[in-house]
């Protein structure tokens, strides 16, 4: 077991407010529980009888289902930290995890925030200040606008000097949302209205910056940790390029594409830790990356944040990183050396979702099944009969695998998707109601799929394959057309947004010793 999980046992320790829901509020708990930290949950009026209130040793009430009403309601958050005596607080991913103004409202309270500070996070989470950032300290960077661009016509100026095709891309967002490829700029106008509007929509900020779009892109992140004093390590990478509709669905380490290029592995380690070390960076974040086929890398952007991704670096590493997380914050863990990495780990997420057009499906859930076998790790929140609510994410459950090498690891993988089944409720004469829609066969295609198998995968490589996908001939139905506009207008905060109907996170976990996976 990791040493973090041990170091410090017995001790009595302050609460933890945990100030999210579902999954990543369950995997926090345990963590808090190992560490004898005892914790405090939030809930919604859709969340009363969730499994992370149950998790928690209190429980304190928000408001109603909408996160403006709840999750995201800083007054409410912080009158339960106060009315439980809890001394710190954990947003988890989502939610209020990158928000400087609540890590200040915090600390005003005299509460210890469990994250980076409100200045590290304003200087690396507007996409423009961080691009300035990284330029200061010559970090490459995705060559494009310097600051938000005004007009269209000056995206257009600026999109004809660097060479189509191009995107605009929100400034203060992310996770796709206010994001456009431009090939032409006969496209430049209608596109940069929409992605404003998509933008000040999602993040009520519709600035809009032009980045050159990398032909054959890979994502590729590398997983930091700093002591906020200006020390930082890095904990090695994961690819992420296997997407759908911009948003991760399968995530690996080590990434295929620097093994190929190991002399980039060690040039993007060495970035993220000079660009981590300059912001004087706190705790758990990500820098992440595009590389390309000749091996060439350019910044991002950075989560200041836990990834939903984060198991997979936990299994070759050993390290519970929020125990490292808890454990600096409450000043009993000086900034660790660079753990070894052991082996390869993949992580797919498992959505309530039309798998023809990758919209969300929420509803009624049955029983369920989760694979169960060493080296198998599910994070979910959902243990049996329940409901994937309109209201928030509709990721069901995280699967991830350890095995010593990459195809042992697919091979596991693939027979762990096989374990999984997912069925509607029962009426009470036993006939089921409905048919709950998953993208469970579009993972085990994946899974099974010689393009992922032989690990060349690109961020296009869902819509370059169209046999991974169950798509028809037929148009996308106007129900479907209106929830995917409805998607696209509704606020979700980056990569990891948990609002209403947003399709990209998560939400709990299981402790873990060293390559050893604990089923939740």
């Amino acid at each position: 077991m990791s040493a973090s999980l041990t170091m410090n046992s017995g001790k009595k320790r302050a609460p933890v407010l945990i100030a999210n829901r579902g999954e990543i509020a369950i995997r926090i708990a345990r963590t808090c529980r190992a560490l004898g930290f005892p914790t405090v949950a939030v809930y919604s009026d859709a969340d009363r009888l969730a499994e992370h209130v149950k998790a928690c040793d209190q429980a304190f009430y928000l408001g109603g289902p909408a996160p403006k009403d709840s999750y995201l309601n800083v007054e409410r958050v912080l009158a339960a930290a106060k009315a439980s005596g809890a001394r710190y607080v954990h947003p988890g991913y989502g939610f209020l995890s990158e928000r400087p103004h609540f890590a200040d409202a915090c600390v005003e309270e005299g509460l210890i925030f469990v994250g980076p500070s409100a200045d590290s996070m304003r200087l690396m989470g507007d996409k423009i200040s961080a691009r300035a950032t990284v330029d200061e300290i010559g970090v490459p960077r995705v060559p494009g606008s310097a600051a938000a661009v005004t007009d269209a016509e000056e995206a257009q100026r600026i999109s004809a000097k660097i060479g189509y095709p191009v995107l605009f891309k929100a400034a203060a967002g992310g996770g796709g949302k206010g994001m456009r490829r431009v090939d032409s700029a006969a496209e430049a106008q209608s596109a940069f209205d929409s992605a404003g509007r998509e933008a000040l929509s999602s993040f009520g900020d519709g600035a809009i910056y032009v980045e050159k779009y990398i032909l054959e892109p890979h994502h590729v992140e590398i997983q930091v940790f700093g002591d906020g004093k200006g020390n930082a390590i890095h904990l090695g990478e994961r690819e992420c390029s296997i997407q759908r509709r911009h948003q991760k669905v399968w995530e690996e380490t080590p990434a295929p594409i620097l093994d190929r290029h190991p002399a980039t592995r060690e040039k993007m380690f060495e970035a993220a830790v000079r660009i981590a070390k300059h912001v004087k960076y706190a705790g758990a974040g990500t820098i992440e990356f595009i590389v390309d086929g000749n091996g060439n890398f350019y910044f991002l952007e950075m989560n200041t944040r836990l990834q939903v991704e984060h198991p997979v670096t936990e299994w070759v590493t050993g390290v519970d990183l929020v125990a490292w997380q808890l454990l600096l914050a409450a000043g009993e863990l000086p900034l660790p050396s660079i753990p070894a990495r052991t082996g390869s780990a993949i992580e797919v997420r498992l959505y309530a979702e039309d798998p023809q057009h990758f919209l969300p499906a929420p509803g009624p859930l049955g029983e369920i099944e989760f694979p169960n076998g060493p080296f198998v790790r599910t994070d979910t929140s959902f243990t049996g009969p329940g409901e994937v609510s309109v209201h928030y994410d509709p990721m069901i459950a995280k699967v991830s695998v350890w095995a010593p090498s990459r195809a042992a690891a697919v091979d596991r993988l693939r027979v762990a998707l096989d374990e999984v089944r997912v069925q509607p409720p029962k009426k009470t004469d036993g006939t089921r109601i409905g048919s709950l829609r998953t993208n469970l066969s579009f993972l085990r295609k994946l899974a099974r799929h010689p393009v992922v198998i032989g690990g060349d995968t690109t961020t296009d490589v869902v819509s370059k394959n169209p046999d991974l996908t169950e798509r028809t001939q037929r148009a996308l139905p106007l129900s479907a057309a209106i929830a995917l506009s409805l998607n696209q207008l509704i606020f979700e905060s980056g990569e990891t947004a948990q609002a209403q109907v947003p399709s990209t996170s998560a939400s709990g976990w299981s402790l873990l010793a060293r390559r050893e996976g604990v089923r939740s």
